[in-house]
C-alpha cells in the first residue's frame, strides 16, 4: 500500500507518488453510505403495523425496531466518532459500513421480532457515518470544496429521511417489508467497496486512549433520556418509569460532564462546548431535528385522513409520501447552496435564513391548512430551511474546532439532531393522541396546535443563529485555537 502524507497547510491527502485521490468518487461513496443510513432511519416507521402483523406482535412491541436503532445510534456515534479521530476515519468507516451491511441483511432475513431488533441495533452503529464522513471531507478535499461538500452530505442525511417516508408505502404495498432492507443493502455494498478500494487513510489522527468510563456514563444518560422519550406515550408521561429515567439521564449527564473535565483524553472535550460557534450549532441541530420529524409526522397524517372529516385529504400512504418530495428536493438544492453561503458570509447567515424559512413553513399551515397548496408550500419552505441550516451547523463546527477533533465535535451535533428528532416525534404523536375523536381520528385542532408548536420551537433556531459568531469572530477564534485549514476569504 502506498504511503499517505498530509500537506501541512491544507490538510489534503495524497499518495507518496504524488497522486491525489478522486474527490468526486470519495464524495459519492460517502453520500451513498449516509443516504443508506438515513433511509433506514425513517423507512421502517410507516411500516410498523405491517411488520408487527407479519411477525405476530403488536404495533407497540414492533416500535422497539425504531427504539433499538435510535439507542444504538445515540450511544455508539460519539464512541466511533472519537475512534475515527484516533485510529483513522477510513478504518472506522469500513467498520460502521460493515456493521450496517450485516444488520441490514440480518433484518431482511429476520424470522422474528427479537432478531429484527438485534439487526436494527447493528444498523444504528452507522450513526457515526456523519461525523466520520465530514472528518474525511475536511482531511482530504481541497479547502475550497469543503463547505459545499459538507452542505451536500448534510442535505443527503435529510434527503434520506424524507426518501424513507416516501418510499416505504410503495415498497410494502408492491413487494414486502423485507425489501425495506434489501434495497438499502445495495447502496451499503457500493459505499463499502468504494471506501475500501477508493479512499486513502487520512494521517490526521489524535493519539490517545478511548475514555471507556466516559463512554459508559454517556451511554447510560442517552439511553435513559431517549428511552423515556420513546416510550413515554405508552408508559404515561407522569409514570414512575418515565420520570425516573429522565431524572437518571439528567443526573448521569451532569456526572459525565464532571468526569470529562478531569480525564486526560476525554471522549468529548467539554471545552469545545463553551465555544459560541459550537454550542449555537448544537442548538440549531436540536431544533431542526424536532422540526424535520414534526413534519414527517404531521403532514402524512393530515394527508391520509378521510376527506369526509372536512380537513383531511383522503390520500393513500403512497400518495401522502409523494407530497414530501418537494421537501426532499429543496434539501438537495439548498444544502450545497448553504456551503457556498458559508464560504462567502460564514455559517451565521444560512442558519438564520434556515430558521426563518422553517418558522414560516409552520406558521403558514398553522394559520390555514385546508388547501393542498398550503401543505406543498410548507414542504418547500421546510426543505429549503433544513438544507440551509443543517449544512451550516456542520460548517460552523469545523470552523470552530481543530482538525484533530472533528469527529467528536460533529458526533455531538449528530446526537443533538437525534435527540431533537426523538422529542419532535414523541411530542407531535402525543399531541395527536390527546386531540382525537372517540373514533381515534385526530381533530383539526391537533394539526393547528402541532404546527404552532413546531413554529415556536423553530424560533429558537433563529435566536441561536443571532447569537452565533460572525465570520470575523469565527476566524479570530480559529486563529486563537490554531485552526489553519479554513478556506480563504473571497469576495
Amino acid at each position: 500500500m502506498s504511503r499517505t502524507i498530509v500537506e501541512p497547510q491544507t490538510g489534503s491527502i495524497h499518495t507518496a507518488d504524488g497522486r491525489r485521490p478522486n474527490s468526486t468518487l470519495i464524495v459519492l461513496y460517502l453520500s451513498l453510505g449516509g443516504l443508506s443510513f438515513a433511509v433506514l432511519q425513517s423507512l421502517v416507521a410507516p411500516a410498523l403495523a405491517t411488520i408487527g402483523q407479519d411477525l405476530g406482535v403488536s404495533t407497540s412491541d414492533a416500535s422497539w425496531v425504531l427504539t433499538a436503532y435510535l439507542l444504538s445510534a445515540a450511544v455508539l456515534t460519539p464512541v466511533l466518532g472519537r475512534l475515527g479521530d484516533m485510529v483513522g476515519k477510513r478504518r472506522m468507516l469500513i467498520v460502521v459500513l460493515s456493521l450496517l451491511l450485516v444488520g441490514t441483511v440480518l433484518a431482511a432475513l429476520a424470522p422474528n421480532l427479537g432478531v429484527l431488533i438485534i439487526a436494527r441495533a447493528l444498523q444504528g452503529a452507522a450513526g457515526a457515518i456523519m461525523p466520520l464522513s465530514i472528518g474525511v471531507v475536511r482531511d482530504e478535499l481541497p479547502r475550497e470544496k469543503v463547505g459545499v461538500t459538507i452542505g451536500l452530505l448534510s442535505a443527503i442525511f435529510g434527503v434520506g429521511a424524507g426518501v424513507g417516508i416516501v418510499a416505504a408505502g410503495p415498497i410494502v404495498e408492491n413487494l414486502s417489508w423485507h425489501w425495506l432492507f434489501w434495497l438499502p443493502a445495495v447502496l451499503v455494498v457500493v459505499a463499502l467497496v468504494g471506501v475500501i478500494f477508493g479512499m486513502p487513510e487520512s494521517s490526521v489522527k489524535t493519539p490517545g486512549r478511548l475514555d471507556v468510563l466516559g463512554a459508559v456514563i454517556l451511554a447510560v444518560s442517552l439511553v435513559s433520556i431517549l428511552l423515556a422519550i420513546s416510550e413515554g406515550e405508552n408508559w404515561g408521561w407522569g409514570s414512575v418509569e418515565t420520570i425516573g429515567l429522565l431524572a437518571l439521564g439528567a443526573v448521569t449527564l451532569v456526572v459525565f460532564v464532571l468526569v470529562e473535565l478531569r480525564v486526560a483524553s476525554p471522549l468529548i472535550d467539554m471545552r469545545l462546548m463553551k465555544l459560541r460557534g459550537v454550542w449555537t450549532a448544537h442548538v440549531v441541530a436540536l431544533v431542526f431535528g424536532f422540526a424535520m420529524f414534526g413534519t414527517f409526522v404531521l403532514v402524512p397524517t393530515l394527508l391520509q385522513l378521510p376527506a369526509a372529516t372536512g380537513y383531511g385529504f383522503g390520500k393513500s400512504v403512497s400518495e401522502a409520501g409523494l407530497f414530501l418530495l418537494p421537501t426532499v428536493v429543496m434539501m438537495v438544492v439548498f444544502g450545497p447552496l448553504s456551503g457556498m453561503l458559508v464560504r462567502k458570509f460564514g455559517p451565521k447567515l444560512p442558519m438564520l435564513l434556515g430558521g426563518a424559512f422553517v418558522t414560516a413553513a409552520f406558521v403558514l399551515p398553522a394559520i390555514g391548512h385546508g388547501e393542498i397548496w398550503q401543505v406543498l408550500l410548507s414542504g418547500v419552505l421546510t426543505g429549503a430551511g433544513i438544507g440551509l441550516a443543517l449544512a451550516a451547523t456542520s460548517n460552523a463546527i469545523i470552523e470552530s474546532v481543530p482538525i484533530t477533533q472533528t469527529g467528536e465535535a460533529i458526533s455531538v451535533n449528530t446526537i443533538a439532531r437525534t435527540i431533537g428528532s426523538s422529542i419532535g416525534t414523541a411530542v407531535i404523536a402525543a399531541l395527536i393522541t390527546s386531540h382525537s375523536t372517540p373514533q381515534g381520528l385526530p381533530t383539526d385542532d391537533a394539526f393547528t396546535i402541532g404546527f404552532w408548536d413546531c413554529a415556536g420551537v423553530a424560533v429558537l433556531a433563529i435566536l441561536a443563529a443571532i447569537i452565533a459568531p460572525s465570520m470575523r469572530q469565527l476566524r479570530a477564534n480559529a486563529v486563537a485555537l490554531g485552526i489553519d485549514d479554513l478556506p480563504d476569504e473571497k469576495a
